[in-house]
């Protein structure tokens, strides 16, 4: 749980399942990041409800029982806002919304919100409008019945405030429209991208609030935003590199989340065009989060959807200044030990035995292993560009560690 109780953040409940697909300790962990990410919004959690169930009740995801104790508890204490754990169909969110008389999110709402604070660029507005119009035109109706109590806030910035009045039509042809100013940029783009010429590509791929960015500074000694929260980065950041006399493009990309909203891998095309073009891929994994190997199946399933999964990929695991492995207790020892209670000493025996030297492990932050780091990824560009350019190979020697 979050320390933080600022009076100025907005009063939620979260709201859960656990279901045979997900258990109690799944569910647990999805709260978790359901948590950080409405603490990102600018909300507060106040309280979880979750609930055993086969599977989410058509009406309303949860049981009518457990759905009274959620509307009393918002009643006694002020709640303003109640968050689900996935997303909610249109009749699901219609039903809640009568039955709480709140404002009601979804995770895919949360996410999208989160996009609309974030965005800074025209290109990442339209990207993050387009995705909101998608996400909002199947539940246009019935907003009538419930939008004029909401005051703003979280989830209520972009089109689900200032499109109350329209009807399907309109919001169809606004779809239309944007993807249409995105296909322009997208061609803007795709030549800026062609004009870099032939050289080497390397992005930063990983889930959200990994380091990416903090190892991005590091690298190529620029200044890009990084902070301690989820999706502090949207717009693509490119820069060129040079370690030691060998130069290459290094990106910056947009974090991955499980259960990322469709409309949000399809409106961010162009951005994930960086990871489809790149050479080669720096998969950055937080190795202090205690489920940082299903965060690496969640990254590793996207860039399968975007055909990008047989690139040749370094696994840099990050914040290894902040790894404490779960204490084992005495009381334990006739319980086979699990992967918590790994040191990192045995997760990189662990990660070498899977992958060789395609595993580094670094702290960004405090700039440990960098050398390693620097090492690995000047060879793996080296023979990227002598493949290329195989004429000037003598201009790149092995790596010097002494300058």
């Amino acid at each position: 749980m979050l320390e933080k109780k600022d009076i100025s953040l907005e009063k939620a409940v979260l709201i859960g399942v656990i279901t045979k697909e997900q258990d109690e300790d799944k569910s647990k962990e999805y709260l978790d990041e359901l948590e950080f990410l409405t603490f990102t919004a600018g909300g507060y959690a106040v309280k979880r409800f979750t609930q055993k169930m086969d599977m989410p009740n058509p009406k309303t995801f949860i049981g009518t029982g457990k759905m009274d104790d959620v509307r009393r508890y918002i009643e006694e204490n002020d709640i303003t806002t109640a968050i689900f754990d996935d997303e909610l169909s249109a009749a699901q969110e219609r039903n809640i919304s009568k039955i709480l008389n709140v404002k009601v999110l979804d995770r895919t709402n949360l996410i999208l919100d989160i996009f609309a604070q974030r965005a800074q660029t025209s290109y990442a507005r339209t990207q993050v409008e387009l995705a909101q119009c998608e996400y909002l035109l199947p539940r246009l109706r019935g907003m009538w019945t419930h939008l004029e109590r909401q005051k703003g806030g979280i989830g209520m910035r972009g089109p689900g405030e200032t499109e109350i009045e329209t009807d399907r039509r309109i919001v169809r042809d606004k779809i239309a429209l944007l993807k249409e100013k995105i296909k322009t940029i997208d061609k803007q783009m795709a030549v800026q991208r062609g004009n870099r010429g032939a050289m080497v590509r390397v992005a930063l791929v990983g889930y959200t609030n990994v380091g990416k960015s903090t190892l991005m500074n590091v690298i190529s000694k620029s200044d890009v935003f990084a902070e301690n929260k989820l999706f502090a980065t949207l717009d693509t950041t490119v820069r060129k590199v040079v370690i030691q006399n060998l130069p290459f493009l290094l990106s910056d990309t947009v974090g991955f989340i499980r259960k990322l909203p469709t409309q949000l891998v399809d409106s961010f095309k162009s951005t994930l065009d960086e990871v489809r073009e790149a050479d080669l891929l720096l998969h950055v994994v937080d190795i202090s989060h205690p489920n940082f190997e299903e965060h690496i199946d969640s990254v590793n399933k996207i860039l399968g959807e975007i055909k990008s999964s047989d690139k040749p990929t370094i696994m840099v695991f990050n914040k290894i200044d902040a790894y404490q492995p779960e204490p084992y207790k005495e009381e334990d020892l006739e319980i086979e030990r699990s992967s918590e209670h790994y040191s990192l000493e045995e997760w990189k025996k662990t990660w070498m035995n899977k992958i060789g030297n395609n595993a580094l492990f670094i702290s960004a932050l405090n700039k440990e292993n960098l050398e390693d780091f620097k090492k690995r990824v000047y060879d793996e560009v080296r023979e990227i560009h002598i493949t290329r350019f195989p004429y000037n190979h003598f201009l790149y020697p092995d790596y010097d560690d002494t300058m």
